[in-house]
């Protein structure tokens, strides 16, 4: 027995030495058009999939079906997946085939979405997959997940044709002027949850709010949003303690309180109107004043509200009738507000808002 043991020793020592000259001689061809034996391929496959399978297992999966999850969801995978993944209508490039091992083509199957949740946000390792999770929310890496569940029955028209209507990437904004234009559709931010961010109005071109003091509340025409915010997905009391934050701030608003409204901002929250994106120190030095004059002039009456968990995030979404004067007439506004709230501890903080404003037919 002894003998058995001081042998097994010894060959582990040579074993491991074995390995040590092998690595250290570089003889190994680590050059990606050297490709695996296929028993080291297999090997490492299966590998890669349980433990993607493993790690994915636990992952909870919001609702998918929301339209401006879906379009956000297209502006993203446009803009950092087709070079890899490619998409309807696109063929091969000069990178792709030279990456190894192959990306798959994600137009042609639908991946589950709890394990393409997970490889988007951690990558994998020893392959071109980034971890978009370094750098990107829980929300917007589940908007990609919603497209690739879409993405396979589009033909190439259709595809083209969704992605020229997502939301642009924050970096492509042009930057704007100050005139508070209630408009936000071409200058969304589509790696900050852009189906979230700046107020929309709709309706009368270069109308004002008359607030109660006679001082106009200016308004340039709106460009034109071609995917209305959309409350699907959304059910009351899924998230309650989002919703009591969003319900804080409005109230917050609506009593021109400007330190319970600064205390609801996350430091990053992007505030876009009129197509210029603002941080939250540009926001509160001007728009955020005409905001609440405006509100405190107006009567507000929520007509329903819900939220989506995604993740460490939650979207809330709210309907409200708005009652105000707008160029000396009393004006019935419908309002929808969509909120993106991060966690922040034992509390919420908000990191993007979007109002989409337009008068009740008739009015």
């Amino acid at each position: 027995m002894k003998r058995f043991i001081i042998t097994l020793v010894v060959l582990c020592v040579v074993a491991i030495a074995g390995v040590g000259v092998f690595v250290v001689s570089g003889v190994y061809n680590i050059g990606a058009d050297a490709h695996h034996t296929k028993p080291v391929y297999a090997l490492m496959q299966a590998l890669r999939e349980r433990s993607i399978a493993h790690h994915a297992k636990d992952v909870v999966v919001p609702s998918l079906d929301d339209p401006q999850l879906i379009l956000k969801g297209a502006g993203q995978y446009a803009a950092m997946c087709t070079g890899c993944h490619l998409a309807p209508g696109l063929g091969e490039n000069e990178m792709r085939p030279g990456l190894y091992p192959q990306p798959p083509e994600l137009a042609k199957f639908r991946p589950d979405p709890r394990q393409a949740f997970w490889v988007i946000k951690h990558g994998i390792k020893m392959s071109a997959m980034p971890a978009w999770g370094a750098s990107h929310d829980d929300a917007t890496i589940w908007s990609m997940v919603a497209f690739l569940q879409k993405m396979p029955d589009m033909t190439p028209a259709q595809y083209k044709d969704i992605v020229a209507r997502a939301p642009q990437d924050h970096d492509m904004d042009e930057a704007g002027g100050h005139s508070h234009s209630h408009g936000g559709a071409a200058g969304e931010d589509a790696h900050g949850a852009a189906a979230m961010e700046g107020m929309a109005m709709a309706g009368e071109a270069g109308h004002s709010h008359d607030a109660a003091d006679g001082d106009a509340h200016e308004h340039a025409a709106a460009p034109a949003v071609e995917a209305p915010l959309s409350m699907e997905g959304m059910k009351p009391g899924a998230v309650p303690t989002a919703e009591a934050v969003a319900r804080t701030f409005q109230t917050a608003l609506q009593r021109g309180d400007r330190e319970a409204v600064l205390a609801l901002l996350a430091p990053d929250v992007r505030v876009s109107e009129g197509g210029h994106t603002q941080t939250r120190d540009e926001y509160v030095a001007g728009h955020l004043g005409d905001d609440i004059k405006f509100l405190k002039a107006a009567k507000l009456t929520p007509v329903s509200l819900g939220s989506m968990p995604m993740g460490d995030t939650a979207m809330v979404g709210s309907e409200s009738e708005i009652e105000a004067m707008i160029k000396g007439k009393s004006t019935t506004l419908r309002s929808r507000e969509m909120l993106k709230l991060r966690k922040d501890g034992d509390s919420w903080k908000i990191v993007s808002v979007q109002w989409e404003t337009a008068p009740v037919p008739g009015e």
